[in-house]
Order: C-alpha cells, then structure tokens, then sequence
C-alpha cells in the first residue's frame, strides 16, 4: 500500500503541453499517510491570460505577471518533490507539462504515478460522472475547484477514501506505473527569428500578448506564420 507520495495538481493556459504554459502549481506532499508539506506558486506563462481561463480559475493578469516563470521555480519543485512517486487525478496531464518543462532546462524528471482517475474507473463504473469535482460531492471532501493546491488536497484526501474502500494486495491500479510522455528540448527563438517578427509587427501595426524573449522557435514560426498569412507580407 502506498501511503509516501506528492500529490500534484498544475493550472494551465490550455490542454495542450505543446502550446500551452503552467500558470499555477500546487502539491501536498504525502508520508505514511500523513501530510508534511506543501508547495504553491503562481508561475509566469509569458503570455495573456483568456478572459475564459481567468472565469474558471479566478487566476488574474497581474498574478502570473509578478510570478516567477517556470525556469525559476521548476528547480524548487523538484527537490520538493525527491524521489517519491507522483499522485494526479489524471496525473499525465500534470506531469506532461511538467516533463516538457523539465526537459527545456536539461532536468531529469522520470516519475512513477498513481491515478486517482484509473482507480475511480476501476472501482465506481456506475458513476455518472469521475471528474474530481463530482468524486468530491460523491464522498463530502471540502473542495475549490480549478485551483492548484486545492484540487491537489482533495485528490490526496480522495486517494485515502479509496485506498481504504477499495485497496487489494497486488491491485495495479494502486501501484505506481512510469509515467510516459516523450518531449523533444525546445530551443529558443532566435535573434534573426525575432528581428523579423517584431518588423512584421512594426510593418502591420501590430501587437501580440506573448514575451516574445520567452517565445521557443516554433512557437515564434507559428506566430509569424499566422500573421503573414492574415495580413499579408
């Protein structure tokens, strides 16, 4: 029975860890059962946060623009959390922002991971719904959604309800897998792919809500491609 773990929850500007950036980290870590420490940061995307991002987290402009960005804080993240095994409800999606991120700054982040979400598909088919929203209503677990701390303390607490209700010697589920999720490193925009945006920008009268200092090359080609081919060169 794993009762030794970190308990991680991200908020992010999107679901894609190809295009979209953490804004918010939150992890509660988890020895013998019992709850030694926590970890929660605000985390700079370089970008404009969607109006509709804002309206599900609460997370507003100027708390991810006086945040550090992830290259400061990643570093803290790890150490906190050691060795042990990572615990998500669908913990992939955390650690795969995670590891894209781990890997631009040539960090090792090769984890084991428990999933709340597997469990709940394995134990309650019945429900209609598995979301940790409708898990915390199910089971009466005080819980702010969208928030990153707070969505990790319920699954932490929702994890304890199902290890006791349902944990089988040897059940897979309840054992921690590799998490698995290959990223390429990003490399930076470089000085002649920012030249030519910012004349494009200049040329079209242009702004975009990005730090273009913070743009990777392909993200810097998407955006020229985009502008080019609405306006023209």
């Amino acid at each position: 029975m794993i009762t030794s773990y970190v308990c991680v929850d991200l908020e992010t500007t999107g679901l894609n860890p190809k295009y979209e950036k953490i804004i918010e980290i939150g992890a509660i870590k988890v020895v013998e059962g019992q709850v030694t420490e926590t970890f929660s940061s605000f985390v700079n995307p370089g970008r404009k946060l969607e109006p509709r991002i804002t309206e599900l987290t609460g997370i507003c402009q100027e708390q991810v623009d006086t945040a550090p960005y992830i290259e400061e804080i990643l570093p803290d993240f790890l150490e906190f959390c050691g060795d042990y095994a990572l615990l998500g409800h669908r913990i992939l999606f955390d650690y795969s922002f995670l590891k894209k991120a781990a890997v631009n700054q040539k960090l090792g982040f090769e984890r084991k991971g428990i999933d709340t979400l597997r469990i709940a598909r394995r134990f309650l088919p019945e429900l209609e719904h598995r979301t940790l929203p409708f898990l915390c209503e199910f089971y009466g677990i005080p819980h702010k959604a969208h928030r990153a701390l707070n969505d990790a303390e319920a699954t932490g607490k929702l994890y304890h309800i199902l290890l006791e209700k349902y944990y089988i010697e040897g059940e897979g589920c309840f054992t921690p897998e590799p998490l698995n999720y290959q990223v390429k490193k990003e490399t930076p925009i470089t000085k002649s792919q920012k030249e030519r945006l910012l004349r494009i920008l200049d040329q079209h009268k242009l702004t975009i809500d990005v730090d273009i200092d913070k743009l990777t090359r392909s993200e810097a080609s998407r955006i020229t491609d985009k502008i080019l081919a609405k306006y023209g060169r």
